[in-house]
């Protein structure tokens, strides 16, 4: 049979212009496999003779379903795209050659670029010579091409100009906050549930102010005429406003130099001892403790005495309240320990001023106890937590704990480690009252009790670093004085004339409230130890130990005694 020749012609269709680069291909020219063609030594089927004139008569083509490997294209690997390019459908299939036998064409393996452009197909087209038609399968293939693109020399440019950028963003930012502006962040994290269920919600009172004791006159603790206003209705938080603001509450007394907390020392070196009596209560007895045996041998002898140390009995004291175990079941007897309710017993069954033993105290508090009190816990007036009981003040059987008693009775128990039966509970009693028209207790402004608590240029500076860094040169500076020139002088701070603002404050003021760092020791030749320590003992060494008549076997508050 003759077989004519047969002319393969390869075209090779690239889109998009090489822009005039030079192109290298390398040709495969081993034979396509066919599927299901006889020639191939690996099928079943292979003939080894030569093919008839017949077998390239017209025929039917079939073709048969081949899934080729998926592959990403290479457009995705390089991110390039063409908006006039269709892309192949990726379930391309294989063709079948009518033929027994397998032609070698060429087929380019890798189309290189150098440049960034369009990506190439080849199409291979079978056409037959001499006008006999032979049909044969568009066989359209996608080759993967590796483009290699040139990499350009980072230049420095980019970087000079972000950097300068980021400088100048650094300068501004440092005007604004530090020159200009004074940035104050505070972050605190409240339940919402909790606000919503036990902050927000203001319930009626329990009518304690419609049935008061006959130990409490309401009409002259809330409304009869006081001395002083411990409120200034503002928050005083400029300069020296609210040490001045305490400078205005008179003593009626002669003042006492401030003094000294090392346990006892403060109460004894600045209260009227004549009309003040300490009383230290604790959960267990402390008589045999060395520093407290020395004080109730000075202070605790014979009939009459200014110091003495108890032990709290918490059913004794609830007795006769809403908090009274018998009635209660022994409800909140997993909260009994904590001091937040033993002070609110204290002070309902004996009257007076309670006062954390983390205090030195300043000033005589006689001049205050016409009023009852709590504190302002800083000078930010947190939202939930304005108040504080570090030192407070109510009379025996005061219509105000009454009230206080029965929100701890008829809500929830305390969280653990809060201020549920603290602040919490004191903001709850606060809008309660004014919610039912009664005068509210009153609240010492921060800086009476808790200087510390404010802003970096007027807060009292830090009690347990030296003079440097505790932050006293704002202090410095609000003097007449030369720059630190009296901080050079004598520790004796009793001054001819008008005395250094830091010594005027802790004049004015009724205590500093170290917040539990007993474990802390002040640094030698601090402010505390030049302004206060040494104070303290220089007035106990020349006040004699006296025995004070007229107190009798009567509390705080007029409740009877009873000793064993």
């Amino acid at each position: 049979m003759d077989i004519r020749d047969r002319l393969v012609d390869l075209e090779i269709h690239l889109k998009g212009d090489l822009g005039g680069r030079s192109k290298s291909m390398s040709y495969d020219r081993s034979t396509i496999p066919l599927y299901n063609d006889p020639s191939d030594p690996s099928s079943p089927n292979h003939k080894s003779t030569f093919p008839s004139a017949s077998s390239f008569a017209p025929a039917p083509i079939t073709l048969q379903g081949h899934r080729h490997r998926k592959k990403s294209s290479a457009a995705q690997e390089l991110g390039l795209s063409n908006p006039g390019y269709t892309r192949p459908n990726i379930r391309a299939y294989s063709p079948v050659r009518p033929t027994r036998w397998s032609i070698p064409i060429p087929v380019p393996r890798i189309v290189r670029k150098v440049y960034n452009g369009t990506f190439h197909f080849i199409r291979k087209t079978a056409t037959a010579t001499a006008n006999n038609t032979v049909h044969s399968n568009l066989n359209t293939r996608r080759i993967r091409a590796t483009a290699k693109f040139k990499k350009s020399q980072p230049t420095s440019l980019p970087k000079i100009i972000f950097i300068t950028l980021l400088l100048g963003f650094c300068t501004l930012l440092y005007v604004l906050l530090v020159r200009i502006y004074e940035l104050h962040i505070e972050i605190a994290l409240f339940s919402r549930k909790f606000v919503r269920e036990e902050v927000q919600p203001v319930k009626p009172l329990a009518g304690c102010f419609n049935r008061p004791s006959g130990d409490y006159n309401v009409t002259e603790r809330l409304y009869g005429p006081k001395m002083t206003d411990l409120h200034a209705g503002l928050q005083m938080r400029f300069g020296l406003d609210c040490y001045e603001f305490a400078g205005t509450v008179k003593m009626t007394l002669s003042r006492l130099d401030p003094g000294k907390n090392t346990c006892s020392n403060p109460f004894f070196a600045t209260q009227n001892l004549a009309t003040s009596r300490l009383i230290l209560w604790s959960n267990g007895d402390l008589r045999a403790n060395p520093i407290l045996k020395g004080y109730l041998e000075k202070y605790g002898q014979g009939d009459d005495w200014a110091f003495n140390v108890r032990v709290v009995d918490v059913a004794v004291l609830a007795r006769g309240t809403e908090l009274d175990p018998e009635l209660t079941n022994r409800k909140h007897t997993t909260a009994w320990v904590d001091g937040d309710l033993i002070r609110l017993l204290l002070l309902w069954n004996y009257g007076g001023v309670w006062v954390d033993m983390d205090f030195l105290l300043t000033r005589d508090l006689g001049v205050l106890l016409e009023h009852e009190f709590v504190t302002q816990w800083d000078c930010y007036d947190k939202k939930y937590t304005p108040l504080n009981g570090a030192l407070m003040h109510f009379f025996t059987h005061s219509p105000y704990l009454c009230e206080a008693f029965h929100i701890m009775a008829t809500d929830p128990p305390p969280r653990p480690h809060s201020t549920d039966w603290g602040s919490t509970l004191y903001l709850k009693l606060w809008r309660r009252l004014v919610k039912g028209g009664v005068r509210p207790f009153k609240i010492l402004p921060w800086c009476f009790t808790d200087g510390r608590s404010c802003r970096l240029d007027n807060r009292l500076p830090d009690p347990f670093k030296e003079d440097v860094k505790a932050g006293i040169r704002w202090w410095e500076a609000q003097s007449d004085e030369d720059e630190g020139g009296w901080w050079s002088r004598s520790s004796d701070p009793s001054y001819i004339g008008s005395p250094p603002p830091l010594s005027r404050a802790l004049s004015q003021i009724f205590g500093v409230h170290l917040h539990n760092q007993w474990e802390k020791s002040f640094p030698e030749g601090g402010w505390v130890e030049r302004l206060l320590l040494k104070t303290y003992e220089r007035v106990l060494e020349g006040r004699e130990a006296r025995v004070f008549r007229g107190h009798g076997f009567k509390g705080l508050g007029g409740r009877e005694e009873k000793h064993e």
